[in-house]
C-alpha cells in the first residue's frame, strides 16, 4: 500500500495508507478531506493526489501558501518513492514498497527509441531496427474552391441587372400612365422636398447647385370643336291698351231775345 506521512511542526507524524486502485485523495484543513491536516498554514482544500499511469501526481488546488518541492512552489508534482513535499509548513512524505514500484513501473508507457544518425562506424554490425515514428497530423485547412470569387461576381452582376430591369419596368409603366419621365418626376419631387424643408435657425441652408434638366416639350392638345348655339326665339310684344278720351262738356246756348212789338 502507498504510504503518506503528514508531519505538522511540533507534533507527532501521522501515517496514512491506501490501495493502488484509489484514484483520488484530497488533502486539506477541512474535515471533508480524505487527509485532514490541522494546521493554519494549510488551506481548507490544499491539494489532491491523482492516480495516473505509473503512479500518482500531487496537484495544488490554488492554496494560499502553496505546494513546494525543494523550496520551489509548483502546481503539479510527480510523486516517487521517498519524496518529501511541503504543504505550507507541513511535511508530506510519500513511500512505496518494492512490489508497488514494480507494479507501477509496468504501467508506464514505453517511450520510442530515438533515431540516431549513421556515422559509418561498425558497418559489419547488424543495424538495429529503426522505429518509424508516426507523422504528426496536420491540421485540416479548408481552402476555398477555385473560381469562388467569380461566382460571387456573377451574383453581383445578376443582382445589378435585376435592379435595372425593375427600374426600367417602373419607368415604362409611369410613362404609359402619365406620359412623363419617372426620372424627371423623382428629381422634381426631390427638389420640392428640399425647398419645403425649413432652414435651421441661425444657419443658412446651402442648396447644392442643380444641374439643368431638360424639360420635355408639351404635347399639343387639339382645341375642342365649337358647339352650335341655337338663336333665341322672338318674344311677342303685347300692343298697348287704348286710353279712353273723356267726352267734351256741353256748351250752354243763350235763348234768343223776344222781338219788339
Amino acid at each position: 500500500m502507498p504510504r503518506v506521512t503528514i508531519t505538522v511542526p511540533d507534533r507527532t507524524p501521522q501515517p496514512y495508507k491506501f490501495l493502488l486502485d484509489r484514484q483520488l485523495v484530497t488533502i486539506g484543513r477541512g474535515s471533508v478531506n480524505d487527509i485532514a491536516v490541522d494546521c493554519s498554514s494549510v488551506s481548507v482544500k490544499h491539494a489532491e493526489m491523482v492516480r495516473v499511469d505509473g503512479g500518482y501526481e500531487l496537484r495544488d488546488m490554488g492554496s494560499t501558501n502553496g505546494t513546494k518541492l525543494e523550496g520551489e512552489r509548483r502546481d503539479v508534482i510527480q510523486l516517487r518513492n521517498g519524496l518529501t513535499v511541503k504543504l505550507g509548513d507541513v511535511a508530506f512524505d510519500f513511500q512505496l514498497s518494492e512490489e508497488e514500484r514494480e507494479a507501477l513501473a509496468r504501467e508506464k508507457v514505453i517511450e520510442e527509441s530515438p533515431i540516431l544518425q549513421d556515422d559509418g562506424v561498425g558497418e559489419d554490425e547488424p543495424e538495429p531496427a529503426k522505429v518509424r515514428r508516426a507523422a504528426p497530423r496536420k491540421p485540416m485547412v479548408v481552402e476555398p474552391a477555385e473560381g469562388g470569387g467569380g461566382g460571387f461576381m456573377m451574383f453581383l452582376l445578376f443582382l445589378l441587372f435585376a435592379l435595372i430591369a425593375f427600374f426600367a419596368g417602373l419607368s415604362i409603366r409611369y410613362y404609359k400612365d402619365t406620359g412623363g419621365s419617372l426620372f424627371d418626376a423623382i428629381q422634381t419631387r426631390s427638389q420640392t422636398l428640399k425647398a419645403s424643408q425649413p432652414e435651421t435657425k441661425g444657419t443658412k441652408a446651402q442648396t447644392p447647385p442643380q444641374e439643368a434638366v431638360a424639360t420635355p416639350a408639351p404635347v399639343p392638345v387639339p382645341a375642342p370643336a365649337p358647339v352650335p348655339v341655337p338663336a333665341p326665339a322672338p318674344v311677342p310684344v303685347p300692343a298697348p291698351a287704348p286710353v279712353p278720351v273723356p267726352a267734351p262738356a256741353p256748351v250752354p246756348v243763350p235763348a234768343p231775345a223776344p222781338a219788339a212789338p
